[in-house]
This record gives C-alpha cells, sequence and structure tokens, in this order.
C-alpha cells in the first residue's frame, strides 16, 4: 500500500509510521542472523515539543534516535521530517539536513580535542561555506549565551564535563536548527552539573521553541521534559504529557 506525501503545513515535525530496524549480522557458524530492533513505530512529534525517550538498555531508543537523526535508514516504514520524506533524500540532502536543520548532543561531548572551545562550536558553521570571520563571531555569541564567553580558547581538556557539555550545546545551536536530538547528554555528569545542563535545554524549549528529542533512562532527568514516550523491546509501550 502507497503512503501518501504528507502537507507540511499540517503535519508535526517529527512523523514516524511503522518504523522498523533490522540488522543483519554475519555469524561464522549461521551465517547472516537478522536481529530486529524497532517493532512497528508509530510517533508524532510538533514543533516546540520536549519529548524524553526512555528505556531500559536494549529496548532501541539510540537505534530510533539515530533513525530520527537521519544518521541510520529504517529497514521498513516511513520518517518524515518537517514534512519531507527522509527515504527519498539524496546522501547529499540527507547531509544538508544533518548540517542545517538538526543539532546533535552526545553524552561524550564529541569535541575535537585539539581545537578550542570557540572552534569547536564553528566548525558545522565552515562546514556549511560560512566565512571564518562570521562562524566565529556567531560561535562566540552561542558561548556567551551559555556561560563559557570567557572560556573561548580554552581546549576541551582545560574543561569541566559540564563545560564540555554546553560547548557540545553551543555547537548544536550555530546553524539554528529546527530540532535538537540528544542522547543521554547528562551521563557522564554528576547531579548538579545534570541539572545545570537540563536547564539550558529547559530554557532553549521555553524561550527560543527549539523541538528537543532527549534520550536518558534517568526518571530524574525525563522530568524535565513535558512528554514522556517508553520503549521495550524496540516497541512503545507508552506514550502521554509529564505534569499536570
Amino acid at each position: 500500500m502507497t503512503s501518501v506525501q504528507p502537507d507540511p503545513s499540517a503535519e508535526p515535525l517529527i512523523r514516524v509510521d511503522r518504523l522498523c530496524k533490522i540488522y543483519s549480522l554475519e555469524s561464522g557458524v549461521n551465517g547472516t542472523v537478522n536481529s530486529q530492533v524497532l517493532y512497528d513505530v508509530n510517533l508524532n512529534i510538533n514543533r516546540g515539543e520536549f519529548v524524553a525517550i526512555m528505556g531500559h538498555s536494549g529496548s532501541g531508543k539510540s537505534t530510533l534516535m539515530n533513525l530520527l537523526g537521519c544518521l541510520d535508514t529504517p529497514s521498513s516504514g516511513h520518517y518524515w521530517l518537517a514534512g519531507r520524506d527522509v527515504a527519498s533524500l539524496s546522501e547529499d540532502e540527507l547531509a544538508s539536513v544533518r548540517n542545517h536543520n538538526l543539532g546533535f548532543v552526545f553524552q561524550g561531548f564529541n569535541l575535537l580535542k585539539r581545537m578550542t572551545a570557540l572552534d569547536n562550536v564553528a566548525t558545522p558553521l565552515l562546514y556549511a561555506g560560512v566565512s571564518r570571520a562570521e562562524s566565529r563571531q556567531r560561535a562566540q555569541e552561542l558561548l556567551q549565551q551559555t556561560g563559557l564567553g570567557k572560556f573561548s580558547e580554552y581546549q576541551p581538556n582545560q574543561l569541566s564535563g559540564g563545560q564540555q557539555q554546553r560547548v557540545a550545546i553551543s555547537r548544536a545551536l550555530v546553524n539554528n536548527p529546527q530540532l535538537i536530538l540528544a542522547d543521554e547528554p547528562t551521563g557522564n555528569l554528576d547531579t548538579q552539573t545534570s541539572g545545570e545542563i537540563m536547564g539550558v535545554f529547559e530554557r532553549l524549549n521555553r524561550e527560543k521553541g527549539i523541538t528537543i528529542v532527549l534520550v536518558t533512562h534517568e526518571d530524574d532527568i525525563a522530568a524535565y521534559a513535558s512528554r514522556l514516550v517508553r520503549l521495550k523491546d524496540g516497541r512503545v509501550i507508552h506514550d502521554s504529557k509529564v505534569g499536570p
């Protein structure tokens, strides 16, 4: 059955329809073994939502995050991002979507160790063809906004974990993305620093209207979101608003 292309103006930012993911694993004894990680996942996320995705290890939450971030492709089903069928995009178009429409924040920060905080934040702009002068100016402005203006010339090994994650958040914001995808962004941080980082996400969502999808296994971190989605064994078992 052919799916009808949705109207972008009427659609949520993210629309997932019966998404499945199967990995084919090579086994010396049994040849190729298929391992299904996601089963018929349906999910709509509206612009401006703050959604936490939870689940135990092996639930499929990181796989789903990779699919939403256009870092992997589904085995079946459909994914529309801002009304565009992701499966119809070329590799160049996918790279453009990742660079211009999405911001990524990871547990391990993923900063370039030999670059300053300023250059780490500016790098996505340079890849997008923005001049070095403008890239550095915009990067400095974002570091100021996240409280790291005076640390712009520091390298990652000169910064605390919380400061490194603020640099990573600044980098995620530098191209003015519609959507930030954060995979266990507080996993390497202590409780107080985790709260500070979640406060940053909360302000970005509340004040700038940026859509945030956050993967976490911690209830206190998920409590910052306005909506909670739980996965178990590759299936959505719970989807509801958080709080009153």
